[in-house]
């Protein structure tokens, strides 16, 4: 069983194409972004390149003695971040919330002295430390979780006798100082410097420089300490000691960031450059983040917030002017569209947000003296983040990198504002060329439904045509095929017509010759004498002979088909055939008049003469017939382009409307019964034109028959293809 595809449905799987459309539409956008994110890529590297630039060749930004350390010992080289706030000395440590995820913690995996007999002391303290800075100071803060805090005697002076906090400086004369703090009770302290004998615990003097607040806590003691920052330029170390008995108040051991008695073992203080920050301090409008990073990837200064940093600045987009388009946009459309888009969002996790140091592939590259780039997802997969680094020279050493990053929320964005606007003219384009397919599709198919319901009309259950068929008037296909069906019935409706008439045509034609033999017959048998007898068997004969005449006339048709399939083409002079054949006419034909106008010279066309003389006859012998005695027949020959053209006109009865094409058909003929005194006494079955057809189409020519424009008679027109020079 075939299964049925109407107009209709074959037109809309057609229209199932239009959905490649917003296929190819979203490939699209999606390519362009490849390309804005490979511009935004070279854009950041040349923005890096810019600022490091404005670095390049200045050692005095890079004068800490950290900038030129080998390698970095976490928890001994201390990082210290710029605080936003200053520090508020008293013991609380709320003031260091913005950066305590920078804190190390120390336990004993850092004892940097052992004062006891023993390899492995067991250690009841602990503690969180990091140092900022802010303006001209440094700060440090400690929690410290002890089991036992061990107060200095008021009257005791020495400073190594209960808990304390050492500490170590190198100047830069490459000498050691070194301080303590030893305090009575919680509450404000300072430090003691102490003697240059790295033995002993002798407290020289008073370092009111180094001052701070030590408190008790729950679990121990929290300490906070500021120091002039042009003090911890160089080398710096910090050690707890711990002191559990206050009967013996024996030193346990110290845990710390390094030893304070080897001026080689102390870790340097990295603090973000002010010199660079000022650098960097008009990129904060711009649209991205700038780190500057030592060879360490310590981070040096920033400048810029990464949440803000969209890369590419969109356009905000306009406001619908009518209402009610902006509200199907916005709570049917936009809602439509992000199912598959995805906006890029107002906030996600930034590990880097307070990061002292760097770590990327980019950053490391750019150390080793080569720009590059390199793209991250955010942690928590909400955001895309771009980062380009170009390396710092100093010299040919590369003393660092300046990092710029960006998200591609700009990206993001703008290729989302563009997809918006590709699908509401792909969602427009689809409705309108949908619905246009459909009702396109609609009106077709009812067309051809009406033509196929008019046509049925027509024809009744026993295939006779009862009617006529409307004509179209559209100028389309559908419309030819229209008029062509009406044409076809128009010319069945008269070829049926004919054959119905034929009998009586035939039977006309017929009865005259049988009626001659069938009273010759009869008189015959009644006649006694010879003469009588010889007139009526002569009657008979003539009888006889016209109906052998009606006979070959039915068959000649047959014979010129059969003769036109065997005879051989050659060229000829078509003006030789005609004017020879018009003089023969005006010896057949002596009461008319024949005037032959030649205009054609070099009229040779490919045929066979006796056919084209045998069309003559034919067309003459009409034209004689439906003319008058003493009437003129006028033959004209003319060349035009790559044509030869002939007409026979003669005076005479006008075609009725509609039979000029019915005239060349087999067996057509339109002479009245009123006219038989103008006709020879030849039987006429209408095959006289139709066997002239026969011969123009073997010449691939064409034959017409239209009445002259002054209705006063017809022209029969030849037209013939000339031989190609």
């Amino acid at each position: 069983m075939r299964i049925r595809f109407s107009i209709r449905v074959q037109l809309l799987v057609l229209s199932l194409f239009l959905f490649t459309i917003p296929y190819l539409g979203y490939q699209y956008v999606w390519e362009l972004e490849q390309y804005l994110r490979t511009g935004q890529e070279q854009t950041m590297i040349g923005t890096a390149r810019a600022v490091a630039t404005a670095l390049h060749e200045r050692p005095a930004l890079f004068e800490s003695r950290s900038a030129y350390l080998k390698n970095v010992r976490p928890g001994t080289d201390l990082y210290a971040p710029a605080i936003p706030n200053p520090i508020r000395l008293d013991g609380e440590l709320n003031d260091w919330r913005a950066v305590e995820h920078l804190a190390t913690q120390y336990s004993d995996d850092e004892i940097v002295d052992i004062f006891i007999d023993t390899d492995k002391p067991v250690t009841s303290l602990s503690f969180t430390h990091m140092v900022g800075r802010y303006d001209q100071y440094l700060y440090a803060m400690f929690n410290v979780e002890d089991d036992h805090l061990v107060w200095r005697h008021p009257s005791s002076l020495s400073v190594d006798r209960s808990d304390h906090l050492l500490i170590a400086l190198q100047e830069d004369t490459d000498t050691l100082k070194r301080y303590v703090i030893a305090p009575y009770e919680s509450g404000w302290v300072n430090a003691y410097r102490l003697g240059e004998d790295q033995n002993a615990y002798r407290a020289v003097e008073n370092a009111l420089n180094i001052q701070g607040r030590w408190m008790e806590t729950r679990k121990g003691y929290a300490i906070e300490l500021r120091f002039p920052l042009d003090e911890t330029s160089g080398s710096l170390a910090f050690a707890l000691v711990d002191v559990d008995n206050e009967g013996t108040r024996q030193k346990q051991y110290a845990i710390g960031t390094a030893s304070t008695s080897n001026i080689g073992e102390l870790g340097t203080v990295v603090t973000p450059s002010p010199e660079i920050e000022r650098i960097l301090s008009g990129l904060k409008y711009a649209d991205s983040r700038v780190w500057v990073v030592d060879k360490h990837k310590r981070v040096l200064a920033r400048a810029g917030d990464i949440l803000s940093s969209a890369g590419i600045r969109t356009a905000t987009p306009e406001e619908s002017s009518d209402s009610w388009l902006k509200w199907v946009e916005q709570n049917w459309l936009i809602p439509l569209y992000y199912n598959i888009l995805t906006r890029p969002p107002a906030d996600f996790v930034d590990e880097l947000e307070n990061a002292y140091a760097l770590v990327g592939k980019d950053i490391a590259t750019a150390l080793s003296g080569e720009p590059d780039s390199l793209w991250r997802l955010t942690p928590d997969n909400k955001a895309v983040v771009l980062s380009a680094a170009h390396p710092i020279f100093i010299g040919d050493t590369v003393m660092g990198a300046v990092i710029v990053e960006q998200t591609t929320h700009g990206i993001r964005t703008l290729r989302n504002q563009a997809l918006e606007r590709l699908f509401h003219v792909i969602l427009a384009v689809m409705l309108l060329g949908t619905s246009g397919l459909l009702l396109f599709a609609h009106r077709i198919s009812s067309r051809i439904r009406s033509l196929r319901d008019n046509t049925e009309a027509v024809i009744d259950d026993n295939g006779k045509i009862i009617g006529s068929l409307p004509q179209s008037k559209q100028r389309d296909e559908i419309g030819d095929l229209n008029r062509s069906f009406s044409d076809v019935l128009s010319r069945l409706q008269q070829y049926n017509t004919y054959l119905e008439n034929m009998a009586s045509r035939l039977s006309h034609e017929l009865r005259t010759p049988i009626a001659v033999v069938k009273s010759s017959l009869d008189t015959l048998s009644q006649v006694s004498t010879n003469e009588e007898n010889n007139v009526f068997v002569e009657r008979a004969q003539s009888g006889i002979t016209r109906l052998s005449k009606i006979l070959n006339s039915m068959s000649e048709a047959t014979r010129l088909e059969q003769a036109i399939a065997t005879e051989e083409s050659i060229p000829f002079e078509l003006n030789k055939v005609v004017s020879g054949c018009v003089l023969a006419y005006q010896q057949t034909y002596s009461n008319r008049t024949f005037n032959y106008i030649n205009n054609g010279e070099g009229t040779e066309v490919i045929g066979s003469p006796d056919l084209i003389a045998q069309l003559l006859d034919k067309v003459i012998a009409n034209a004689a017939e439906f003319s008058n005695d003493e009437d003129t027949i006028t033959v004209h020959l003319w060349r035009q382009d790559k044509s030869v053209y002939l007409t026979v006109s003669n005076p005479g009865p006008v075609i009725p409307a509609g039979m000029e094409n019915q005239l060349i058909q087999s067996m057509v003929s339109i002479r009245p019964e009123a006219k038989a005194h103008l006709t020879t006494p030849e039987p006429h079955l209408g095959l006289g034109l139709f066997i002239a057809n026969m011969v123009a189409n073997y010449h691939k020519g064409n034959l017409s028959i239209t009445n002259l424009e002054d209705n006063t008679g017809v022209c029969v027109k030849l037209s013939l293809p000339l031989i190609p020079t």
